[in-house]
């Protein structure tokens, strides 16, 4: 485990946004999925898409890396046969959510066992979704205690009639999404309750799309999917990430003009509300055509939160409501509590150790801001690459230094992050290494 003691200082400058990790993950799906060989471009490496990469290759699917077309890039050729196979009796996810809830349907086409298993937080994440579609057709699964990794799939899953409920998590949908146009017959989604994080549908039809699938809905609660699709791959490029972006254009906010490159405005992102959120606090965000977003020092204000369609970015903005004036509500935020930590409980307990006033709700925070700052401190990331990176944008209005334990955890979607950090002004010194929890 690394600690990081960061010395409070203003950040400014220009920076590139990573590539969309929730891109990342679809785009190498469909293109393994896709007969013969597709070109994946402007990929950010991570923990998370390696997983899903570890996870084409149990599927019978091969890459390779090729030269990307961007400087500081990865870019794959990818080659399926347009269909998958157990190639490989286990498969471990790492700790990416997306990586095992898009997976767990194409492992069960494969009609031979499959075992999916993770760390950390991971191991825990509910699955009870896919377990109640499997129970209802017959599948053959296992599982540890309680549900939990390891989950072993045998069988193949049939066409038909399937209903998930909407307010656990749109990764379930999209799972359904990628697996079941490969069904010889044609099949039905229905989504039971309240649908949260749209966006992330969004995507995922978007992708599909672009690889020639076609999906009809009815306003996102019945998914109409034909069998007998086929992937058609070809040469894509991934587009930057509005959830990593945030973090630097709330520090703009706070601290000196940052430029934040590699955006694309009409992104269907969720998170791209990030801009606005912002501005509707009192910062100052301009863009351009290229997709180039610059945030200038403003002071802002209480605002209330939506966190429904963009839970990734609430940690960062429960930072700039901290030292905001007035009283910030973040509401409708209950699935940050089953993330890679409970986000709600972090932030309320990490900033608090800073010199903030968060109080945990059931469903969301209440934040009273300080408009002066806050003091500093030790802090911990939870093992959670958006706590650490959070905290670390809170070290811009401290006046004393913030220590931050576990700062490795950023590995999972941004390894360059401290990099990045240091360049635009972060004084950044090593403390500690030991084991990791």
């Amino acid at each position: 485990m690394t600690t990081l003691k960061i010395t409070p200082a203003k950040l400014g400058g220009s920076v590139c946004a990573p590539s969309s990790k929730s891109m990342g993950h679809r785009e190498i799906i469909c293109a393994g999925l896709s007969d013969g060989t597709s070109i994946v471009d402007n990929i950010s490496m991570s923990a998370d898409m390696e997983a899903t990469l570890r996870c084409l290759e149990a599927l019978g699917i091969s890459f390779q890396q090729v030269p990307s077309s961007r400087v500081g890039r990865t870019a794959f050729a990818i080659s399926g046969s347009g269909r998958v196979r157990a190639a490989r009796s286990a498969v471990d996810c790492g700790e990416s959510g997306s990586t095992l809830r898009f997976m767990i349907p194409l492992g069960a086409l494969c009609g031979a066992p499959l075992t999916f298993t993770g760390h950390g937080k991971l191991v825990t994440r509910p699955l009870q979704a896919y377990y109640d579609i499997f129970d209802r057709q017959g599948l053959h699964y296992t599982t540890a205690a309680e549900g939990y990794l390891p989950l072993t799939v045998n069988g193949v899953l049939q066409s038909g009639a399937y209903e998930l409920p909407g307010n656990v998590s749109s990764q379930f949908i999209s799972g359904l999404l990628f697996a079941l146009p490969l069904l010889e017959g044609d099949s039905v989604l229905e989504i039971t309750s309240g649908l949260e994080s749209q966006s992330y549908v969004d995507l995922t039809l978007s992708c599909l799309a672009k690889y020639g699938i076609t999906i009809e809905h009815e306003n996102y609660y019945k998914y109409h999917i034909c069998g007998g699709q086929r992937y058609r791959g070809g040469r894509s490029m991934v587009e930057g990430d509005w959830s990593q972006a945030a973090f630097w254009l709330v520090a703009g906010t706070l601290g000196r003009q940052i430029t934040c490159t590699g955006l694309h405005t009409a992104s269907l992102q969720g998170d791209r509300v990030v801009a606005g959120i912002i501005s509707r606090m009192g910062g100052k965000i301009t863009s351009d055509a290229e997709g180039n977003y610059t945030a200038l020092p403003a002071p802002t204000k209480g605002v209330v939160i939506d966190a429904a369609d963009c839970p990734d970015i609430i940690p960062v903005l429960t930072v700039l409501a901290a030292v905001s004036e007035g009283t910030t509500e973040i509401i409708n935020a209950g699935r940050l509590r089953i993330k890679e930590c409970d986000r709600l409980a972090a932030m309320t307990s990490e900033l608090n150790k800073l010199g903030a006033a968060v109080t945990e709700l059931p469903d969301g925070l209440l934040i009273k801001g300080r408009p002066e700052g806050l003091r500093g401190g030790c802090v911990d990331a939870w093992n959670d690459h958006r706590i650490a990176m959070s905290l670390a944008v809170a070290s811009l209005v401290c006046r004393e230094a913030v220590v931050i334990s576990g700062s490795e955890c950023v590995q999972k979607s941004y390894p360059e992050f401290w990099q990045d950090f240091a360049a635009l002004g972060g004084n950044i010194e090593t403390v500690g290494m030991g084991e990791g929890i």
